[in-house]
Formats: structure tokens, C-alpha cells, sequence
């Protein structure tokens, strides 16, 4: 994680619709400061939080787009608390854990002080009761089974304090699940309701043990998370072990990159999140502090889709990797923060290995490859075969910056070879729809950041988020059985460095196979005031709140 301090160099105007709105959130409008505190924790204030995106859930298990994690780290607890620096885990709502030498089987403790904001006790029987839903889902409820929980079988509740968990096969990555926020724990009232109930306008009903309390929401438009009172159980290497130190922390959604920027370099917001690319420059000359976490999961790349007949063959598939100069990507439309991707996770993810010589900038060699597949250019420049032109559509990733810019300059790089890239920008219904579809979405663009080995299975896992679509839906039939017991063996194997081994040959395999171009490592990049003291993030990026407070 970087944080850059520079000199103050002025402000930008914001609309007067936004100053109203920012105004009646209580921003003090201070302009920063020199980022050093000026003493111990102070409490009270109002942070005011600009979010790019609206959320569209609170159901852990489904909380994985930013906007919705971001609120969910701070209105729930985990059992298990991961260090975002080393990724070790201490005890948080789980005072100590046993596991079994196969690892099919945890045993915790729990403390028996914590309750949910609505008063009921936080005891083994809802811990219990979180997980066999976050395990098993509810179908019926539309709730599904949480990626970050594998092989769940079972829950036995020994006494008010301590629960067993079960699984059907050996489940090493648990216990890092039971840290992230698809597993935050919920009162028992909560449980109850159906996916509906988590969306949004539902905020309030939502509840958890955490921090903070959602007490307003406009929907699509603002959150706000008030400081529970009696919060005394936060993890214990962490500074504050009482109440949050700000009163209050009001989310308010501003799509408009150029408003976020603004509000933020005129002192009427205190934080953003989405501090785009090219919007780095005029944060850090304000003089005002930007934070990179890494996601530390798999990278920003493209996945392709091996079953749709162009596709299915390698020598495509590996022009397409040649003839991309990702550096290129990097250089023109990112910045340092986001490192030229060199596998298919993270250089800072648990498993990786360098696979770069498979990712090489080779044009000339694309070319051959392609005539080798008997593509050959025709008059307009694009490629054909048989009639067909090389055709391919790649979708619009909105969650992921500056996803258009992005494709559009690979587009042109593939143009160079004879490849016509389009791209697909559609409403959410038809994206929602032809993303599921090799024939309509051939290359698929997006990530997944998670601190765990089991993240790799959670981005191409057939059952799980199935970037390749390596399952036909309509004969659950299976195009890659290799890879896809490559994938189980990373979330199935109990000794560690075995488990390492796995995700290294996973890697290894998409790259000889060419079914993944990774493009960069991708941060969350945050704006802040230099005021705004003890931001930190979990370890993916997602930001906690509970020890910030305001140095004015």
C-alpha cells in the first residue's frame, strides 16, 4: 500500500448540487493539513465518504463488488481476524480455534461478551447458523453458497461458546474464509430473510455486530453508518478497543469521476474511493494523501473463453496473448500503481509464480500463428476463414478502472494483427445475460482479490464464478476436466506447501494453454484528506473505518 504526501497547490469548484448534499452531511470543509497528528485519537466528527458506485447487496457470501464489501467490513464482525500487512490471523469474535489434521473439521471458542446491534447475544448457535447458510445457501431464498467456503458439510453447537464446523473433503482455506467479509456474521432475525432483503433500501434491517450501524439510506444515494456505543471487541492488536473514534461516516454515491476528485480538493469530502488513473496527478498536487491496497488475488485480465470455436483453437488463443503489448496498457493508461501483471495472480498473492515468458509482445509472431490457424487477412484488414471474419467481443468490465480505455487501445493493438475486437457496453439486463454465453462474450474481462489460495478456484472453478464458462449449461458437461481438477486440488489439500504447489500448477497450466492474457495487478486507489488519520483497508483493499479520526 502506498501514501504519498505532497504540497497543497488549491482547490477545484464543485457543482453547487453536490456542495448542498456534502454541506448537510456536516463536512467542516477543512483543507487538509501536513498529515502528521497533532496528538492522540480525538472522537467525534463526521467522515464524509464518497463511494463511486451504489451497493446492490449486503448478503455477505455475495458482498464481493467493493461497494457492498465496503460497507459490510464495517457493519460485521468474522470470527477470525486476518492482519492486512502479514495476512496472519488472530482471534476476534473466536477467542482461539482447533483444526483437525486433515483439516475437515474447526473447532472455536467464542467470546461471550459480543452482541448484535439489536441486542440478541452472538453465541455458537447463530455462529452456527451463519455458516450452514453460507455453505450450504438456501435456493429457495436465492441465497447462494458463499466461493469462499468449500466442501461445508455441517455445524454442531457443543455450548453457548464453542462450535464445530464439518466439511466433506479437506477445507485448508476456512479459516481464512471465516476472516473475510463474504463471511460476516449476522443476528439471527437476519438470517431469516430472503436475497431481496439484503438489496438496497434494506440497510437498516441488516444487522450485525460490527462497529458501526447503518441508521439512513437513500437508495442509490447515500448510507449513513453511525458508531455503535458499546463496541468493545475489536481484534486485539489493533489500537482502539472501544467505540469507533468518528461519530458517523456518511457514504455518498458520486459516479462522476471529475465531482469525486473535486469535492475531495475542495475539502468538502474527506475520502473517495475510485481515484482513477488519470485523476492521480491532481490528487497528489492538491497535497491531499492517495492509498493503493493491492487485492492481492487474481489480476485484472482477460479470459478466454476456450469453448467457442474460434477459441478452441491454441494458436488463436496465443496470437491474441502476442499480440497484445500489455506494457503498453500499463504505461498509457494506468500508472505505477497498478504493476504489469506477470501471472495469472498477483505477485503479492499467496501462490504466485512468475510465468512472464508466456506473456511475451510478439506481433510478428501472432501473425504466423494466425496464418499457421488459416485466418488470413482479407481487404479491410480484419482476418477471415471460410467466410468468417475474426470477430471477437470482449465486455466492458464497469467494476474495474478505466475497463473501456483499456480495451479500446487493445482493440487497436489486435487490429494490427487482424483481429476486430468489439467491445460490449449494454445495459445491465443484455450485459447480465450475454456474459453467460461463449457465442456472445468470447473474452471476458475481471478480477477477484482475496488474501487466500482458494482465490484462483473462486475466479475459474466451474461451480464458482466460471470466468471461462468451462461448463456447458446445458449438459453440465465439463470441456477442461484437467483444469478443473487442478482447481479442486488447490481448495482440497490440507498440507500447505502441497497446496502452494497446486495454485503454481494452476497458474501454469492457464498459461501454456493460453486461456488467460493477465493485464495488471489491480489496487483499490483511494483520495483522502491529510487530516483523516488511522484509514487502513482489509487484505484486499476494502476500507475500515473504525479507527479513523479526523486531526482538526
Amino acid at each position: 500500500m502506498t501514501r504519498a504526501h505532497r504540497g497543497w497547490q488549491g482547490a477545484a469548484a464543485l457543482g453547487a448540487t453536490l456542495a448542498l448534499v456534502l454541506t448537510a452531511c456536516g463536512s467542516d470543509g477543512g483543507s487538509g493539513g501536513n498529515g502528521e497528528p497533532s496528538g492522540d485519537p480525538v472522537t467525534g466528527g463526521t467522515l464524509v465518504y464518497l463511494e463511486h458506485q451504489p451497493h446492490n447487496t449486503l448478503y455477505p457470501p455475495a458482498a464481493g463488488f467493493y461497494p457492498n464489501g465496503g460497507l459490510v467490513n464495517n457493519i460485521t464482525d468474522r470470527l477470525v481476524y486476518q492482519d492486512p500487512q502479514t495476512l496472519e490471523f488472530e482471534p476476534w469474535i473466536a477467542t482461539d480455534w482447533e483444526v483437525n489434521a486433515d483439516a475437515t473439521q474447526y473447532t472455536f471458542n467464542l467470546r461471550g461478551d459480543v452482541t448484535f446491534s439489536d441486542g440478541s447475544p452472538l453465541d455458537a448457535t447463530v455462529v452456527a447458523a451463519n455458516f450452514d447458510l453460507y455453505g450450504l445457501g438456501d435456493p429457495d431464498r436465492a441465497l447462494t453458497v458463499s466461493e469462499a467456503v468449500n466442501n461445508y458439510a455441517s455445524s454442531e453447537v457443543v455450548d453457548a461458546d464453542t462450535v464445530i464446523f464439518n466439511f466433506s473433503a479437506p477445507a485448508p482455506g476456512f479459516l481464512q474464509a471465516a476472516s473475510t467479509i463474504n463471511s460476516g456474521l449476522v443476528s439471527a432475525g437476519t438470517l431469516e430473510g430472503a436475497f431481496e432483503d439484503y438489496g438496497p433500501g434494506n440497510g437498516e434491517n441488516v444487522i450485525g455486530s460490527g462497529p458501526f450501524v447503518i441508521t439512513a439510506e437513500e437508495i442509490g444515494t447515500s448510507v449513513t453508518l453511525t458508531a455503535r456505543e458499546d463496541y468493545a471487541w475489536a481484534p486485539e492488536s489493533l489500537q482502539n478497543q472501544g467505540r469507533p473514534y468518528v461519530d458517523e461516516v456518511q457514504v455518498t454515491v458520486t459516479p462522476e469521476d471529475s465531482v469525486r476528485v473535486g469535492a475531495l480538493t475542495s475539502g468538502q469530502a474527506d475520502v473517495i474511493r475510485y481515484v482513477e488513473a488519470q485523476d492521480e496527478a491532481q490528487v497528489a498536487g492538491a497535497g491531499l494523501d492517495i492509498y493503493a491496497p493491492q487485492t492481492r488475488g487474481v489480476n485484472n485480465s482477460l479470459s478466454l473463453r476456450f469453448t467457442n470455436p474460434i477459441l478452441s483453437d491454441i494458436r488463436v488463443r496465443q496470437a491474441l496473448i502476442a499480440g497484445i503489448d500489455r506494457q503498453q496498457v500499463v504505461d498509457t493508461i494506468y500508472t505505477e500503481n497498478y504493476p504489469l501483471a506477470t501471472s495469472s495472480l498477483s505477485s503479492t498473492a499467496l501462490g504466485y509464480t512468475d510465468l512472464e515468458e508466456y506473456y511475451a509482445f510478439d506481433p510478428e509472431r501472432a501473425a504466423e500463428l494466425l496464418d499457421e490457424a488459416g485466418w488470413t487477412l482479407g481487404a479491410d484488414g480484419i482476418r477471415e476463414r471460410d467466410g468468417q471474419s475474426l470477430t471477437l467481443v470482449v465486455n466492458e468490465a464497469a467494476p474495474q478502472p478505466r475497463s473501456f480505455e483499456a480495451l479500446t487501445l487493445i482493440s487497436q493493438q489486435l487490429a494490427e494483427i487482424g483481429v476486430d475486437l468489439q467491445i460490449l457496453r449494454a445495459d445491465a439486463g443484455t450485459y447480465t445475460e450475454a456474459i453467460q454465453d461463449a457465442d456472445q462474450v468470447q473474452i471476458y474481462h475481471s478480477m477477484v482479490g482475496r488474501a487466500d489460495l482458494d482465490v484462483i478456484k473462486s475466479q475459474y472453478y466451474s461451480t464458482n464464478r466460471n470466468t471461462l464458462l468451462n461448463r456447458d449449461p446445458a449438459t453440465d458437461a465439463i470441456a477442461d476436466p484437467e483444469l478443473e481438477a487442478l482447481l479442486a486440488a488447490v481448495a482440497s489439500e490440507a498440507d500447505g506447501d502441497t497446496r502452494i504447489a497446486n495454485s503454481q500448477a494452476v497458474q501454469t497450466y492457464l498459461a501454456e494453454n493460453a486461456y488467460v492474457i493477465p493485464l495488471f495487478e489491480e489496487p483499490q486507489v483511494f483520495g483522502s484528506q491529510t487530516d483523516v488519520e488511522g484509514l487502513s483497508f482489509e487484505s484486499v483493499g476494502r476500507p475500515s473505518f473504525y479507527e479513523v479520526w479526523l486531526d482538526r
